[in-house]
């Protein structure tokens, strides 16, 4: 079964949300679910499978897919599905989570 696929509008709302208002929270998922090493990340794609991050570790760019909790078909539920990752990624690397 394929992912859902989003409105290119809807992408782009929520890379440039993502890129723009949450620099940190990018990193940080990068670091639990793509290497502790991250030393940058920006999203760069989503579809209702997961979320895509462009990584540099070690000075090497490489995209990696971190995959929702469950599979997304709402464009409400994209920021249902990254606030998890982030609460995932804090528990995952021991920081403590901001409110919502």
């Amino acid at each position: 079964m394929t992912a859902h696929t989003f409105d290119e509008n809807v992408v782009a709302a929520v890379l440039r949300h993502m890129n723009t208002d949450h620099t940190d929270d990018n990193l940080l998922i990068a670091k639990a679910f793509v290497s502790p090493d991250a030393q940058a990340a920006t999203m760069v794609g989503l579809d209702g499978a997961g979320g895509t991050w462009r990584v540099t570790v070690n000075g090497a760019e490489s995209d990696a897919v971190v995959p929702w909790s469950v599979p997304v078909t709402e464009r409400a539920e994209i920021r249902r599905e990254v606030v998890v990752l982030y609460d995932a990624a804090c528990t995952r690397l021991g920081v403590p989570a901001r409110a919502h």
